[in-house]
């Protein structure tokens, strides 16, 4: 079988989904609706080196960015690009 490809050449691109609570699956996993990480922003405090080895002003720096990727991950999980 051939590949099937997404797309009619149009300038204005492809989309998936029309709503968020459209869902969508990829790589064979159960689709899901669009899925959410929390607004929580990163502290955009000046990273410093001079504070602790790390660079992060504090630890709650250091762990809002953890907390923002592990959400990330998962979202992605969930609809399956990465496992």
């Amino acid at each position: 079988m051939g590949v099937k490809y997404i797309g009619d050449y149009g300038s204005d691109g492809a989309c998936l989904g029309r709503a968020a609570t459209d869902k969508i699956g990829f790589y064979g996993t159960t689709p899901a609706v669009r899925q959410s990480v929390s607004d929580t922003a990163i502290t955009t405090a000046a990273i410093t080196t001079t504070t602790n080895s790390h660079g992060f002003a504090d630890t709650t720096q250091a762990n809002d960015l953890c907390t923002i990727v592990n959400e990330i991950r998962a979202a992605l999980t969930t609809i399956g690009l990465v496992t």
